[in-house]
């Protein structure tokens, strides 16, 4: 009887050990398969990219003064201004209706749609004083009931160098 009970101990003893050095095997071999690189970063982008941000760069450091021909440089500038509402609703074909009438009567003026839920927004022009938007407004008054003016970023316009002397 202790013979067998001396095999038992003994296959005991090596089923345990082998499950430990199996585990332990197992474990080593999962963290190397696991391992990252600290540190490296690698980025894929369009190479269009950078030359979006070079242009980008380049129209924000132009300025609006005159270049030595004599003319304004073409480059768009953000700056506060105003604008006038013309119309504001949820329904998207009546804004693009309105925008359109608006569009058959001053075409020279920029117009603006822009969508906060749950309206549209029309808004035109670009005007460096309140005084120019209000002339518009006073104009626009039969045409369209509710108007407003906005403060807020415009592109601002080319000045008119024609008169300067």
């Amino acid at each position: 009887m202790p013979i067998f009970v001396t095999k038992n101990s003994a296959f005991f003893f090596l089923s345990h050990f082998m499950k430990i050095l199996i585990t332990g095997i197992f474990c080593c071999f999962s963290i190397a398969l696991f391992a990252q690189d600290k540190g490296h970063v690698n980025i894929v982008k369009d190479p269009m990219i950078d030359s979006l941000i070079a242009k980008r760069i380049a129209l924000n450091t132009k300025s609006t003064a005159v270049v030595a021909t004599g003319k304004p440089s073409t480059a768009i500038v953000s700056q506060m201004g105003f604008r006038v509402q013309v119309f504001y609703g949820s329904d998207r074909r009546k804004v693009f209706n309105e925008q359109a009438r608006f569009k058959s009567s001053y075409s020279s003026l920029n117009t603006y749609i822009t969508y906060k839920e749950p309206n549209y927004y029309l808004r035109v022009g670009d005007f460096r004083t309140r005084l120019e938007a209000q002339r518009l407004l006073n104009e626009l008054k039969p045409m369209f009931p509710t108007l407003f003016i906005f403060r807020e970023k415009i592109n601002a316009p080319n000045l008119d160098y024609s008169n300067d002397n």
